[in-house]
């Protein structure tokens, strides 16, 4: 009797010959190894007894010449099955041509047992395959396991590299901004612009849920920049000058490349991925107008025209060390007059239905 990793009769294998003296044989010797033996006389039994089992068979004997269905047309059915493909089919019969052998292997099966049978070869075969069986199924389940572990600690390395980035745009947030709030409602703002716009058919494809999830993450990082601008650029409670205003800009550019610098020789992901379109390109204006590059259009990835939309926004109803509150209506009417040149005018329009549910803004 062979060993194996399973307790034997929980084993099944499954014989499928019309003719009944051959099963009988079989049976027996599968019975002596200490495996469960399942019968069928046609194809049409063979894939009744399948679904009526609780567990697959380990392995199939199939003749090759039957009524109705041969063996070759059973085992190409069986491999075009996601729910059996995998169980070895050994062929059983007395056909044993090079052409008859080709064809059997070039459908999937995995041997080939002659008749009349010969006990010892059939108990070989059949542990043979049982035994590739089994490790094929291990490794498996060894690489299901080791797939998980991969992607748990994945998982971990980007959080902490969303909890590092996080600390940074708040950091930028700190030296800017007088109410501190514009970096929660850029996050926020950013998924519930996102949300109305999966709506919309223009962006429902392109607005996955995990597009939405992501942008929430990434949104942040749009000034990351900032943190290489000198204070007395940054901080200026007066007008830019021309040299000023040109540092200033920089940071879309900085921003992007301090980014790319961070990951460099490490796995992108979509956080990072999409926290780099937006630092480059949150600037950019639909009519090319905008910086650093000038795109203009689509040429905008979208995260970008999204972020650009929303701090625009805030950044105009919020207060400033250099500036007071701009009233939500006269807001509203600069965000429509440039839908078109500055902003993308399809995502303005979703704007205009869903702006009330922002964070930030002080309705009526």
């Amino acid at each position: 009797m062979n060993e194996t990793s399973q307790n034997n009769s929980e084993i099944s294998i499954l014989v499928v010959d019309d003719v009944e003296v051959n099963l009988i044989i079989l049976e027996e010797i599968i019975k002596n190894m200490g495996y469960q033996a399942l019968l069928a006389q046609s194809v049409k039994e063979a894939l009744q007894v399948i679904e009526d089992s609780d567990t697959l068979p380990k392995v199939i004997l199939s003749d090759i010449s039957m009524p109705e269905i041969d063996g070759f047309t059973f085992c190409s059915m069986l491999k075009n099955d996601p729910y059996t493909k995998e169980i070895p089919v050994i062929f059983i019969s007395a056909m044993d041509t090079a052409s008859d052998l080709s064809k059997g292997f070039e459908l999937g099966a995995v041997d080939y047992i002659p008749k009349p049978f010969e006990k010892t070869e059939v108990e070989m075969r059949i542990s043979t395959h049982l035994k590739i069986y089994t490790m094929q199924r291990e490794l498996e389940e060894n690489n299901r396991r080791l797939n998980l572990v991969v992607a748990r600690q994945m998982e971990k390395l980007r959080i902490e590299q969303k909890n590092i980035m996080t600390a940074l745009a708040r950091l930028v947030e700190s030296r800017e901004n007088v109410s501190g709030t514009h970096y929660k409602n850029i996050l926020y703002n950013s998924r519930i612009l996102a949300e109305g716009m999966q709506l919309s058919p223009k962006f429902e494809d392109e607005v996955t849920d995990d597009f939405i999830d992501t942008i929430e993450s990434s949104a942040g990082l749009h000034d990351i920049g900032k943190l290489m601008i000198p204070d007395h650029i940054l901080l200026k409670n007066a007008p830019l000058n021309d040299e000023e205003r040109k540092i200033m800009c920089s940071h879309a550019e900085l921003g992007a490349r301090t980014l790319n610098d961070i990951y460099e020789g490490v796995e992108k992901n979509d956080f990072i991925e999409m926290a780099i379109d937006i630092a480059w390109y949150h600037h950019e204006c639909w009519d090319g107008s905008g910086y650093p590059k000038g795109l203009k259009g689509n040429e905008i990835p979208l995260s970008a025209r999204i972020v650009k939309i929303v701090d625009v926004f805030d950044a105009m109803i919020g207060e400033r060390r250099y500036k007071k509150p701009i009233p939500l209506e006269q807001t509203l009417a600069y965000m429509q007059e440039n839908a078109g040149t500055i902003f993308d005018p399809d995502i303005i329009r979703v704007f205009m239905r869903i702006y009330r549910n922002f964070k930030g803004i002080h309705l009526e």
